[in-house]
This record gives structure tokens, C-alpha cells and sequence, in this order.
């Protein structure tokens, strides 16, 4: 990593590092928030709550999935070709904690991403609001 007046360059082996504790932290997040719902597999339950394994959704959609991750969603999803309607809930975490739960679903269960959700692009992402 290379810092020069708060500017922060991360070196290909540093990406690979931040990536691999990004997905540790990840892990934990997802054990105490999401295993409820997505099952520790990552296969969800059919009709009730999308896989995360293997899930076309989450990397044609990034955008749409953080902001599920960081704000909640409801309504209609299609995931691996099954149509979901349910509601998830705002879990509260901070937008380093959606960063980390990001990085590790896009890199388990047969799903691999080669560009790392950071903080910073979580922190961009803005809730819609409906008038």
C-alpha cells in the first residue's frame, strides 16, 4: 500500500491482502446476520428466501445488491431464473460491514469477483426515495 497526502494506492499483492480480510470480517457478518435466511450454504430456501450460491443476481445486479445489503429490499427479484417476492430487512450495518458481507458472498459458493466492493463505493450508493 502507498500513502501520499491521504491518498491511498493499493499494489496488486495489497488488493489480494485487503480482499482476503475484507471476506474474514465478511464471513463473521454473515454468520450473525444472514446464515437465518441464506442458510450457511448460501443456497437459501426455494421460494422464500434467493440463493446467494452461484446467484447471476448479485454480479449483473452489484448495485441493486448492495443497496439491499445497506437499506433492505421488498419486492420482486429473479435469481437463477426463480422469481422472489419477499421483504429483507435494513440490518444497520455500517458501510464498511456491507463493504466486507459483499466481498465475501461474491467470492463463495461458486461465485468469484474480481473487483472488490470498498467502503467507499458502499458509501456512494443512496437510498431511493419514493414520492
Amino acid at each position: 500500500m502507498i500513502s501520499y497526502l491521504g491518498w491511498t494506492a493499493y499494489t496488486f499483492g495489497d488488493q489480494d491482502e485487503a480482499l482476503k480480510a475484507s471476506i474474514k470480517r465478511g464471513q463473521e457478518i454473515y454468520q450473525e446476520y444472514c446464515i437465518t435466511c441464506h442458510m450457511a450454504n448460501g443456497e437459501g430456501v426455494e421460494g422464500t428466501f434467493p440463493p446467494l450460491a452461484k446467484a447471476d443476481y448479485l454480479l449483473k445486479n452489484r448495485t441493486e445488491s448492495i443497496k439491499a445489503i445497506k437499506y433492505g429490499m421488498s419486492g420482486e427479484i429473479k435469481v437463477n431464473g426463480k422469481t422472489y417476492n419477499n421483504t429483507m430487512s435494513n440490518l444497520g450495518l455500517y458501510d464498511d460491514e456491507v463493504a466486507d458481507v459483499m466481498n465475501y458472498v461474491l467470492n463463495n459458493w461458486g461465485n468469484k469477483s474480481k473487483k472488490m466492493v470498498t467502503e467507499e463505493e458502499v458509501k456512494s450508493i443512496k437510498e431511493e426515495k419514493n414520492s
